[in-house]
């Protein structure tokens, strides 16, 4: 890697534009990298000498809480392919900065089913193995071959399989050993060729079923046609895009990172005493012999769904999203969320855990 790229280092620097829940915080020093090179230049300038560091790509998953007193990494690295086939599978390579959305629609447009039931996350290719990103039946791990990272201690670059990132539920060796040293550039999917539909959850299975009765988007593209018994990947797309968009606020409308907790998993001996004392709780069935809970179901059962502090709110809609609804800070959704987490201790005795990372 070249050590003599050029990247210009913007100092007091607005982080509204992001992070998705909008919190109006700035950084001491800013740099956008729009190509691998740019990143061991940046944080190698004098400027930036025994500063901490921050790699933003769509800040779907932070909550700052003050002025960032250091480096911010703005990843804008771009580009898409298909990279090669076998006999089972197409590998398709996306580059960090790609917004994640925007490449699973690609994937589909080309052909190239198995990514379709993670339509609509926020958030780029690059933060996506970093949180282990999942919905509806399907994580991203399942679909991972490898990554792409600069090492900024080594200043080398590596290329991670599985089980390197340490994938765990809505976890990764980025969240933990690696954070802070490891800067993904790009990563690469395995996409199978004997594609099966993920069409079991509920909400997609009555979004699917009321497209084939008639009762869907007319706009909805013929090409997601869907048969009684096997629903297209373009179908199952368009119901996820649908259900999200229904239960889910838009982060340029009302600033959130998506689903704020954890499901948390508990054993069979919890669950059993949980189930004697709420009947109704809704719960999975994990291979292992664990279930897992519905973090939304227990928020809301503890009454918090639509309430507020202050400017920072759980959504009127879905329990499990935080909002900011006007002027909140970080600290204000810090504090809500230790209170809902308090609360369904208290009433559940489970501790819920936050998906995005405090800052």
């Amino acid at each position: 890697m070249s050590e003599t790229a050029s990247v210009p280092l913007i100092a007091d620097y607005p982080l509204r534009a992001h992070n998705t829940f909008g919190f109006d915080v700035r950084a001491q020093l800013a740099c956008r990298i729009e190509r691998e090179d740019q990143l061991l230049a940046a944080v190698r300038d004098p400027r930036a000498a025994g500063l901490p560091r921050l790699v933003l790509g769509g800040g779907s998953n932070i909550v700052l809480t003050r002025d960032f007193a250091g480096l911010v990494l703005l990843i804008a690295l771009r580009g898409r392919r298909v990279l090669r086939e076998d006999a089972d599978a197409w590998f398709v390579e996306a580059a960090a900065g790609e917004n994640w959305h925007e490449f699973v629609a690609w994937t589909l447009a080309h052909g190239l089913p198995g990514l379709e039931n993670l339509a609509l996350i926020p958030g780029t290719v690059g933060a996506a193995p970093i949180q282990n990103i999942g919905a509806y039946g399907l994580e991203m791990s399942e679909r991972f071959a490898s990554l792409r990272a600069v090492d900024l201690a080594s200043g080398g670059i590596v290329d991670m399989d599985a089980s390197a990132c340490r994938f765990g539920y809505r976890d990764s060796f980025f969240k933990r050993e690696g954070r802070d040293r490891f800067v993904i550039t790009s990563v690469t999917f395995r996409l199978p060729k004997g594609w099966t539909p993920r069409a079991g959850y509920a909400d997609v299975a009555r979004e699917l079923a009321a497209r084939r009765n008639g009762g869907g988007n007319a706009n909805t593209n013929a090409d997601a046609a869907t048969t009684a018994d096997a629903p297209s990947a373009q179908a199952i797309f368009d119901a996820v895009v649908s259900v999200r968009r229904a239960k889910l606020p838009d982060p340029l409308a009302l600033g959130n990172a998506g689903s704020f907790f954890k499901n948390p998993v508990v054993d069979a001996a919890q669950f059993n005493a949980l189930l004697e004392r709420e009947p109704g709780v809704i719960s999975y069935p994990q291979s292992d012999g664990r279930m897992k809970l519905a973090a939304g179901w227990l928020i809301d059962r503890c009454g918090w769904k639509g309430r507020a502090l202050g400017a920072a709110a759980v959504h009127d809609r879905q329990a499990l999203v935080l909002v900011n609804r006007g002027g909140a800070t970080g600290a204000d959704v810090l504090a809500l969320a230790t209170a809902i987490q308090r609360d369904v201790a208290a009433r559940f005795g489970v501790e819920l855990e936050p998906e995005p990372i405090f800052l």
